[in-house]
């Protein structure tokens, strides 16, 4: 039985949720920043820091990491910036 959610690795960046890392004031560097993006299929790619082996043994209960995923952190400032371009569920 397949998931009932994966990842299609063909979907492309179509938008910036928020703004820059730059324009936030947590990098300086373009190449070296995280962001958040919407795929043309909808889903979210999130580019941060990968903290996987850092938290990964003090997960919330019923929290778990499955194969192929990975924890990533982003600045609190950043996922705010990006509320207004985030449709309500």
């Amino acid at each position: 039985m397949a998931p009932p959610w994966e990842a299609d690795p063909s979907a492309t960046f179509a938008r910036r949720l928020g703004r820059t890392a730059q324009e936030l004031g947590n990098s300086e560097d373009e190449e070296l920043c995280p962001d958040i993006w919407q795929l043309d299929n909808g889903d979210v790619a999130v580019i941060g820091r990968d903290l996987t082996a850092a938290y990964d043994s003090r997960l919330p209960p019923g929290v778990k990491l499955g194969p192929g995923e990975r924890l990533v952190i982003i600045p609190g400032n950043m996922l705010s910036a990006a509320k207004p371009d985030i449709p309500e569920a």
